[in-house]
């Protein structure tokens, strides 16, 4: 087999797969595809093939250019961990992009704790980090409001999230631990900050509370106010 390539006046030539063989003592030739409409980088490959190189082989890595390599098997690895868990579906039974945009979060939480601004950065189309926000089928640009935007959509399911999980990790009689810390914040404008008292002696500064409960197979953590403002994840 070989490649030829036939003049086509004045449009662009067609670039056959043609075949020899021997008939009646006569050596003829016959068309097996027409390859006009392949790429060009395509053809050039099959036509090193057909004649017995290896086209990256005769190339050369110089033919290939990276333009861009994203880590990804970290990202694999918890995700299927938090698929075989079943937390994904517990999120939401249909894929959305609050459900889609919880589980990146909660992902990137595990491998790289950052502030909301920077796990939006992290996940922005433009200056991604990982695969993290493909294998959550996040595309394009990605502002950090949309981060909160979402947090807002898992408080209002927040207490069905948090009877499936009681229902699957506890039991009668199960021992928990609980143990509850809190922290001074800077600003005025958390809804979930109060005026209490400060064991650091910040004086005037607003208080949080985060509390963690933990049983043998599970953890979770929420914040509250010290006037008891309703929880958060």
């Amino acid at each position: 087999m070989y490649i030829e390539t036939v003049p086509n006046r004045n449009s662009p030539p067609c670039i056959l797969l043609r075949e020899s063989f021997r008939q009646d003592g006569k050596v003829k030739h016959r068309t097996l595809t027409n390859l006009s409409q392949w790429p060009l980088h395509l053809i050039d490959g099959l036509r090193l093939l057909l004649k017995g190189h290896q086209p990256a082989a005769a190339l050369g890595s110089e033919s290939f250019q990276i333009t861009r390599s994203l880590p990804h098997g970290h990202v694999e690895a918890v995700l299927t961990c938090v698929r075989k868990i079943g937390l994904e579906r517990l999120l939401g039974p249909k894929s959305s992009r609050q459900r889609n945009l919880a589980l990146a979060m909660i992902v990137a939480r595990i491998l790289d704790p950052s502030s909301k601004l920077a796990t939006a950065r992290s996940l922005d189309g433009q200056t991604l980090s990982s695969t993290l926000a493909q294998e959550c089928h996040l595309e394009g640009r990605l502002h950090e409001n949309e981060l909160y935007d979402a947090m807002d959509w898992l408080l209002v399911r927040q207490p069905r999230l948090e009877k499936a999980l009681a229902r699957r990790h506890l039991a009668e009689g199960s021992l928990v631990l609980y143990d509850l810390t809190s922290s001074y914040l800077e600003g005025t404008t958390c809804p979930l900050a109060r005026l209490s008292h400060n064991r650091d002696g910040k004086k005037g500064k607003l208080q949080s509370s985060t509390a963690c409960s933990a049983i043998k197979k599970a953890v979770r953590s929420r914040s509250k106010s010290s006037k008891e403002t309703p929880l958060i994840p």
